[in-house]
């Protein structure tokens, strides 16, 4: 066995898009892995298949991302393959090519194209389309154009593209970039006819849109604004025979998560947002077609995330968490510090299918069958199955990770804080010593409500590969124990920080072998947030790293994509309210306490974080005379340390690693 490596994480291999063919004998997934040297991600689709108990590397372009079955063996995948497609999309014109590639061999060759840059889509029959595109309002519309016109356009477009009018918020979008004027609009796309219909109107965003079983309908969650976004959502039910729209739900403020058809009912996910803000924990609720005789499903004591919280910084794309099969809703909960597959019916009798600890990363249903993406013990990402409750391990893409290197088993701590339990863990260095002292790593999770559980983690097995040992939990604000757990709307620094700082004190008392006067603190948005409060409010740690961080949540009211009414729910305040609440909830506020060597990670194009708030930490503990360092990320976002590409992601975690090196060692 050897020791992991820093870059090591460059060879892991990644999961995500699961789906299973129309007959249910074949899984489709995209398998993900890093290319190094031209910094970005390969991706190509993969199939298992039931008879043979093996799989098929079906693409190798390198960028497929994402599919839907046509048939049992024909699988239709977005991409542009082209030279000529290639310098239409550098002209920046809009659409969306498909390419047609069949599992009994051959080359995967062009079946149609869109004329949208396309979201997601769905077959409706042999002609037609679902689809759900980009619309952007201030585009001019380029079909109906002749050619001299869209020339002259497209050279307007390209001047153009030095200005940015913003006239709604939010304007930007953390991994969208500006979104002003932007929206997802849903559509029906005729193959024969070339015919694009938009049945949602230029103003509205839609989230997701399902079709039932006859293909005679489609449920829609969306949302229409102009000038500022709200919180609500809607539910609109679309008649594809009569063409006609229709508005289903009439509540004035509720924030729709979900919504299918079950049988002849439309299931939903929602929340009033009334009790516990906008991070409270939906509902299960059924109603007629019409929208009447609405019921809810599930009473107070369902009382958990309807999604995986569970973190790791070894995923990369993105899978479906709810899926509708037969006369069941399956769907993923974060309950304590795991994620399970349960299964609800029309009478809201809920199942739990899954009982292996871990984390449920996308999963897909066929006739009760079911297949999913998981973490599981000290296991990077596979496929397995699942029979009679009992899970098959379907793959072995990164079983070398587990025989070939060293790792630190998670220990579990339970401990109370004002009558709180929390859960927490510790990871000795993987080559421990009785009787030697060794360096320390508190982390803290993002958020503020998700959690940390006993899956992989690298920077966390590499800490503990180079002789640290590294402790973690799930404080209140973290999700998984309901709402009151989760509930720190304008506490912010108080009961969070106490939790966190009680379990240090335990840890440190409870493991001798730590060296209590080099222990280092980092943590990444919420995280971020904490790692600059902390350093404002004690000088224990002997050196920081503040990630993605906020520092100041006056100024991330107004420059961030969520800030406006992510800080009014979360800090109970806005500038104008109740500045003063803002400002001692601010970690700048004690930036002149500040003695402990910081390193900030910022990047250029998080609109979640901006950069703005790690610049004005770092500002003042330079101006206080604190040892401090701020590196910023080009073209990275939010997702830098999941999802940046490979050399930032390298770069990242040897800046981290060196500044508590220097410190700690």
């Amino acid at each position: 066995m050897e020791n992991l490596k820093l870059d090591d994480f460059t060879k892991y291999k990644f999961l995500s898009g699961i789906r299973f063919s129309p007959d249910g004998k074949k899984t489709g997934f995209v398998l993900h892995q890093m290319d190094v040297e031209d910094n970005k991600y390969l991706s190509n689709i993969y199939v298992y298949k039931e008879d043979t108990k093996s799989y098929i590397k079906l693409t190798s372009l390198d960028e497929e991302r994402s599919f839907v079955w046509k048939d049992d063996d024909t699988i239709i995948f977005p991409a542009t393959r082209s030279k000529k497609d290639k310098d239409r999309k550098e002209k920046k014109e809009e659409f969306t090519s498909f390419y047609e590639i069949s599992l009994l061999g051959g080359e995967a060759n062009k079946a149609f194209e869109v004329p949208l840059n396309v979201r997601s889509f769905e077959f409706m029959d042999d002609d037609n389309l679902m689809v759900i595109g980009s619309f952007d309002l201030n585009r001019p519309k380029l079909d109906d154009l002749s050619k001299e016109e869209k020339e002259k356009a497209l050279k307007k477009m390209e001047e153009d593209k030095d200005y940015e009018v913003l006239d709604e918020i939010p304007f930007w979008f953390n991994g969208a970039g500006f979104t002003n004027k932007k929206r997802s609009r849903l559509y029906i796309y005729n193959l024969k006819d070339e015919k694009l219909t938009p049945i949602t109107d230029e103003f509205t965003d839609v989230a997701s849109a399902k079709l039932n079983k006859d293909k005679t309908k489609i449920i829609i969650v969306a949302s229409s604004f102009t000038d500022k976004m709200q919180l609500k959502s809607d539910l609109h039910l679309y008649d594809i025979k009569e063409g006609c729209l229709e508005k289903l739900s009439h509540e004035e403020v509720f924030n729709y998560a979900y919504a299918d058809f079950l049988g002849d009912k439309i299931i939903f996910t929602g929340k009033d947002m009334k009790t516990y803000g906008i991070n409270e924990n939906p509902h299960f609720y059924i109603m007629d077609l019409d929208g009447r005789n609405v019921e809810r499903l599930t009473n107070d004591d369902f009382d958990c995330g309807l999604w995986n919280s569970v973190g790791s910084d070894c995923r990369f794309g993105g899978s479906r968490s709810m899926v509708i099969d037969g006369e069941h809703l399956y769907f993923v909960t974060t309950e304590g510090y795991n994620s399970y597959i349960n299964r609800i019916d029309k009478n809201g009798k809920i199942e739990k299918l899954t009982k292996d600890n871990g984390s449920i990363d996308g999963f897909d249903v066929k006739d009760g069958k079911i297949s999913f993406i998981g973490l599981r013990g000290l296991r990077l990402q596979e496929l397995y199955g699942l029979k009679d409750k009992e899970e098959i391990q379907l793959t072995d893409f990164n079983e070398w990770v587990i025989k070939e290197k060293k790792l630190s088993q998670p220990e579990h701590i339970t401990f109370e804080n004002d009558g709180v339990t929390i859960d927490g863990w510790i990871m000795k260095p993987v080559d421990f010593e009785e009787g030697k002292k060794y360096p320390a790593i508190l982390d803290i999770h993002g958020g503020p409500k998700t959690v940390y559980g006993e899956v992989f983690y690298h920077e966390m097995q590499y800490w503990a590969n180079i002789g640290y040992v590294v402790f973690f939990c799930n404080p209140r604000g973290s999700d998984g124990k309901g709402n009151e757990f989760a509930d720190i709307r304008g506490k912010y620094g108080t009961v969070d920080y106490e939790d966190i700082m009680e379990f240090t004190n335990i840890v440190v008392e409870k493991y001798p072998f730590i060296d209590s006067e080099n222990i280092g603190v980092t943590g990444g948005s919420y995280g971020g947030f904490m790692t600059n409060w902390i350093i404002g409010h004690t000088n224990r740690f002997k050196a920081a790293a503040s990630q993605r961080s906020i520092s100041n949540w006056i100024s991330k009211f107004g420059t961030t994509d969520i800030g406006y009414f992510f800080v009014e729910d979360q800090q109970g305040a806005t500038p104008w309210s109740d500045v003063e609440k803002l400002w001692f909830h601010s970690p700048m506020k004690y930036a002149d306490k500040v003695t402990t060597p910081t390193l900030f990670i910022h990047s250029e194009e998080d609109y979640r974080c901006w950069l703005p708030e790690g610049i004005q930490m770092f500002t003042s503990l330079k101006y206080h005379g604190v040892d401090s360092r701020l590196v910023m990320f080009r073209g990275e976002n939010h997702e830098l340390s999941r999802s940046g590409k490979p050399k930032h992601r390298i770069r990242r975690l040897e800046e981290i690693t060196n500044w508590f090196n220097k410190y700690l060692k």
